[in-house]
């Protein structure tokens, strides 16, 4: 009976390779035509592979917690020749009954020979618009950079090395010796979210980035809150207040490509989401277009997804800005990094009881009041531009009616 492959599917945009978590069948089990095979894990989402079609499983060529790159061959299903060939993946007769074409068919009869151990991948991250692979800004030579791409190692990865060579340059000698003395202490291996997270971060640290911040208060917001239903919580009010303050104005998410501002066409904003080992940034499509009321909804529908790792394709990757709640962990000021493909990132901290001076009283009277800070790429925008975004965002928010 004809053998067709299990193939590891390409898991959306961007996307590379994916690591097994969990066999869901056994060698022996029959299975259906688009049934649930593989458990496997971006960096992004943890998703299943389907059957090709209906048959047995026969073997699977794979082990768990390893990495697979897109299109490797993940085991082997043994079909009937009316399955295969409904499914059009019956392969040629061979030229001869000696051995098989030498070409590899979709389906055979033959046995499959030796697998050859997978080719190590790189990590990827859905939506990001630099290579994973792309190295920090330092001088290295090139006995340095192969050793380093040998090792899967970043410049950035050699800042905690002091060089030898002349003018504080690290040698290769240093570099071994950094190497060597690792080895020595206790080491993890970092999860694929943790690699993706610190690559992200490495490229976003390329640009100029900056911040600006001011208070905002909450008092009014507060008590608009306690008459919805449900409630979104303060990060959401401030997610709705940047999306209409771009809607007015969408310049000052344009991205710097040569010398040219790609301007935003839609208003879609992500949120950061605290995942095991890392961030996720689940992205709400034309958020300035949503009620406040559509927008919790959604909200916590994502939010659900991302700690499960289950996040949509469509939930995932183009957003213009993200917001970030710091004042979650009880933090009043941060500042907060944009995404590679972003030029701003909204934070908010934690609100706290402060004296107000009240002109009409003429004594200092308590508010709720939070930090919101704005950091950007200052190659887009400058502090002016920045900060009366920011203000207007802060308006917004304290007018929460008016969202």
């Amino acid at each position: 009976m004809p053998r067709i492959p299990i193939i590891m599917p390409q898991l959306g945009e961007s996307i590379a390779e994916a690591t097994i978590v969990n066999l869901l069948v056994r060698p022996g089990d029959q299975v259906k035509s688009d049934q649930d095979l593989i458990e496997v894990e971006t960096n992004k989402a943890t998703m299943n592979v389907t059957s090709p079609a209906s048959g047995e499983v026969v073997e699977f060529t794979i082990k768990v917690n390893e990495s697979y790159s897109v299109s490797a061959v993940l085991g082997y299903l043994e079909v009937s020749v009316e399955e295969a060939e409904k499914r059009g993946l019956n392969s040629p007769p061979a030229k001869s009954t000696d051995a098989p074409q030498s070409s590899e068919p979709v389906a055979t009869t033959n046995q499959p020979s030796a697998q050859t151990p997978p080719a190590k991948v790189e990590p990827s991250v859905r939506g990001l618009p630099v290579p994973a692979a792309a190295a920090g800004a330092s001088y290295m030579s090139p006995r340095m950079k192969a050793r380093m791409q040998e090792l899967g190692l970043h410049a950035a990865d050699l800042s905690g090395i002091a060089g030898s060579g002349a003018a504080g340059r690290v040698t290769i000698d240093d570099f071994e010796q950094f190497i060597a003395g690792i080895e020595k202490k206790k080491l993890s291996q970092a999860s694929s979210m943790r690699v993706a997270v610190a690559d992200a971060m490495r490229r976003s640290w390329t640009r100029p980035l900056a911040t600006v911040g001011l208070p905002v208060k909450l008092d009014v917001l507060l008590a608009h809150r306690k008459t919805c239903d449900p409630k979104p919580g303060p990060a959401l009010y401030a997610l709705r207040a940047l999306s209409l303050a771009l809607a007015e104005n969408s310049a000052p998410a344009g991205r710097l490509v040569g010398n040219k501002i790609v301007h935003p066409t839609s208003i879609d904003l992500g949120f950061a989401v605290e995942a095991d080992d890392g961030v996720l940034v689940p992205v709400i499509r034309d958020a300035n277009k949503r009620s406040l009321t559509d927008l919790t909804q959604r909200y916590g529908e994502l939010v659900a997804l991302a700690r499960e790792r289950k996040l949509p394709p469509d939930a995932t990757g183009g957003s213009i800005a993200t917001v970030t709640n710091f004042g979650t962990f009880g933090l009043t000021w941060a500042t907060p990094i944009p995404l590679p493909e972003q030029t701003l990132v909204l934070g908010m901290g934690a609100g706290r009881k402060v004296p107000c001076w009240d002109e009409d009283k003429g004594e200092f009277v308590p508010v709720t009041e939070a930090n919101l800070t704005l950091s950007f790429d200052h190659r887009v925008l400058d502090g002016g531009a920045a900060g009366r975004l920011l203000s207007r965002v802060a308006e917004l928010m304290e007018a929460p009616d008016k969202l």
